[in-house]
């Protein structure tokens, strides 16, 4: 069963080729050995010496904050994966939807969920003025229009993996399609059979091993920068996938607000690591063959939901000094 309400639920002539073998030559005499004995940087070691230039803010206006009792969890929206279903989030966002509403299944080794837990479609909450009720399929999104930076490693799941705007995606070349895929972390849009029976208004989180059978079968609309612990750890639901099956199970939702729409310094001033820069790939591959003191053989293998997305907060520059009058 999907991610749903209970059943409604990336010519030269022979002379030039011998000068250039020459260059090359002589080049290579110039440069100084690599020294093998030399230990290659660990990850954080490689974010230690990171540049302001390879982290990214979090835009305001696709940062979903999601208070519960216990904390609050950051979402960073996709809309260039789900434009309609994210423009349907931020309206309802916006329009204080889900406010009072609760998490109501945390299946375990799968999804937390959470919307509204009225199965009676009479009694269920409205929606507001500026969100629609019927919304498109957003499965997978034309690969002209999505930035893509592959992975090296093999996947049974797609084609080709890799990330796309600082999401995990796949990519399949031969049809012109890319997908966000279902790893940990990733927020998905709930629906029942029909393909185009999402909204946005029941949404889902990936807290078990990436169920990535659901690609290409769901809309996906971002991910969780922080405050996954809050999520992974709910009790798990004692009803039929996961649901909890009394009310007061359910954990109420505080509110889930457009961090636009809050003041400039209510904002968490996060960042999350670019994944289309050098850096990235040598952070990749400080995880796919690991040197750690521990680990007496690189895998030689990284999955794509075990990449790491290293979020930060954002140095705070000093106060300017008041100019003397």
């Amino acid at each position: 069963m999907h991610p749903t309400r209970p059943l409604r639920l990336t010519a030269f002539a022979v002379g030039g080729i011998a000068a250039l073998a020459c260059a090359a030559s002589a080049l290579h005499a110039q440069t100084p050995a690599a020294d093998p004995a030399a230990k290659p940087k660990t990850m954080q070691e490689l974010l230690d010496a990171s540049q302001p230039s390879d982290w990214r803010a979090l835009d305001p206006a696709r940062t979903l904050y999601m208070d519960l009792p216990s904390g609050r969890v950051v979402i960073e929206l996709a809309p260039g994966f789900a434009p309609a279903h994210v423009a349907n989030i931020q309206a309802m966002a916006r329009g204080g939807y889900w406010n009072g509403l609760s998490i109501n299944r945390s299946q375990d080794n799968f999804v937390v969920q959470w919307g509204d837990p009225a199965e009676d479609e009479a009694k269920r909450k409205p929606l507001p003025k500026k969100a629609k009720a019927k919304l498109p399929a957003e499965f997978t999104r034309d690969t002209k229009k999505m930035p893509f930076t592959p992975l090296q490693d093999v996947d049974g799941w797609s084609p080709e993996v890799g990330f796309s705007e600082g999401f995990p995606a796949g990519r399949d070349a031969t049809e012109g399609r890319a997908w966000l895929a279902h790893c940990y972390g990733v927020v998905g849009a709930g629906r029942d059979i029909a393909a185009d029976s999402s909204t946005g208004a029941e949404l889902y989180v990936v807290i078990g091993q990436s169920p990535r059978q659901l690609d290409r079968n769901i809309t996906t609309v971002g991910r969780v920068v922080q405050g996954m612990e809050l999520l992974s750890v709910l009790p798990r639901g004692t009803g039929p996938l996961g649901f909890y099956e009394k009310p007061e199970q359910r954990i109420v939702i505080q509110s889930i607000r457009l961090a636009s729409d809050l003041k400039p310094n209510e904002r968490l001033p996060l960042e999350v690591l670019r994944t289309d820069t050098p850096l990235f790939a040598q952070v990749v591959e400080a995880r796919r063959n690991r040197r750690d003191d521990f680990y007496k053989r690189p895998a030689g293998h990284i999955d794509l939901c075990n990449v790491p997305l290293p979020v930060r907060t954002a140095a705070t520059p000093p106060p300017t000094p008041a100019k003397k009058r």
